[in-house]
């Protein structure tokens, strides 16, 4: 949010200047003088910055991902890309909605501006929509009194603070018509709760399980909130295989 409000006031002055520069100051100036460094930075830096803040508020925004969270799916390093139009045009900075297209729906993993914090943008998986009835028992998923289905995958193992070694288990969860897989540390203290989505809102975990702090911990996600559809990892400077894969 903060580098979108930057650049918004980058291009206003940038902007403003060339305009300044048309209407008043270019008629000022003798003929065949040049342009004044400022106006000439101006003018080349204003189209530039046009387009690359249009598309990062109305088609896709790049995202940096900073911790485990959400392993196995995604990886602290990943670089991702964001849709930003799949959940409706939003005002750029304001983030109200003014032209709806779609809704979160369960399994999606989205971007949003943290509800603590806005400042902050957090990515998680969408676990409930409005009138969801989440309970979350001895490490298993209930939605709506339905247990939802996992399967046992195979042994997991990565690195935590301090270079310690983290053990758990992945399991593939069936999440609406997503198939994704979690990580569950079996020795890991279980947060266990009952709640209903509010409207308007919706309830965000992290696939790594034990290893989330989500709406558990915080609450839910407001739909002002709401940044983007996570859809493709574009780079990672670790690990070039992941380069192209997309997260579910």
């Amino acid at each position: 949010m903060m580098f979108a409000l930057f650049m918004l006031v980058v291009l206003v002055i940038s902007g403003g200047i060339w305009l300044l520069d048309i209407l008043v100051l270019r008629k000022r100036r003798p003929a065949g003088k040049a342009d004044p460094i400022l106006v000439e930075y101006s003018k080349s830096f204003f189209p530039v910055i046009l387009v690359v803040f249009l598309i990062r508020s109305f088609v896709v925004e790049p995202f940096k991902i900073p911790s485990g969270s959400m392993m196995p799916t995604l990886l602290a390093g990943d670089f991702i890309l964001v849709n930003k139009f799949t959940y409706g045009l939003r005002v750029p900075i304001l983030n109200h909605t003014f032209f709806e297209v779609n809704h979160p729906k369960r399994g999606d993993v989205f971007v949003f501006h943290f509800p603590p914090d806005p400042s902050i943008d957090y990515i998680k998986r969408v676990v409930g929509v409005p009138g969801d009835k989440i309970s979350y028992k001895d490490k298993q998923l209930y939605i709506n009194g339905q247990k939802l289905d996992v399967s046992f995958v195979d042994d997991y193992q990565y690195p935590a603070a301090g270079l310690n070694m983290v053990y758990a288990k992945r399991y593939q969860e069936q999440l609406g018509d997503v198939k994704h897989d979690i990580l569950i540390d079996e020795e890991a203290i279980t947060t266990d709760g009952e709640t209903e989505v509010p409207p308007g809102h919706y309830f965000a975990m992290g696939d790594n399980r034990d290893n989330s702090k989500d709406s558990r911990f915080w609450g839910f996600v407001p739909e002002d909130n709401l940044v983007g559809k996570a859809f493709f990892i574009w780079w990672n400077f670790d690990n070039f295989s992941r380069i192209g894969s997309i997260g579910h």
